[in-house]
């Protein structure tokens, strides 16, 4: 008899307890909407630097750039960066390839780009070295262009 009460009370327990938590799970409050409509994110944060690597550069200027659903940021030309960059398809590598018809020294001053964020909804991390100002010049596109 004893051990008929004892599980009774278990399974009153766990039949209340199982409502208990289903009603908590419907009275949660609901996600609010994503505003951004259909467009994937599209949001960076560019620096240019002095030094050899993203590491030991010293950054001297940055700016945000947000391309979706319109340009934006406090990047000088954004609807310029984000035509540029949408016709590379996202590839910061055809954004800063330097130009090979531009005379420079061979002087070593390295110039560091980045570019941190999210790109039409992927992680973005790039980090590019020029040799000094002159070949950055020459591959300056108006991504980084500030």
């Amino acid at each position: 008899m004893r051990y008929t009460t004892g599980a009774i009370a278990l399974g009153t327990a766990l039949v209340l307890g199982t409502l208990a938590t289903s009603a908590q799970a419907v009275a949660a409050p609901a996600q609010p909407a994503r505003t951004g409509g259909l467009y994937a994110p599209s949001e960076l944060v560019l620096t240019v630097g002095q030094g050899d690597s993203r590491a030991t550069a010293t950054v001297q200027r940055a700016v945000s750039l947000s391309c979706m659903p319109v340009a934006s940021g406090s990047h000088p030309a954004p609807k310029a960066a984000c035509a540029e960059l949408r016709a590379a398809a996202g590839d910061f590598n055809t954004v800063t390839s330097p130009k090979s018809d531009r005379l420079c020294t061979k002087e070593w001053a390295p110039i560091v780009v980045t570019a941190d964020g999210v790109w039409q909804g992927k992680r973005v991390s790039y980090t590019y070295t020029y040799a000094n100002s002159c070949v950055m010049r020459a591959g300056l596109s108006s991504v980084f262009e500030f």
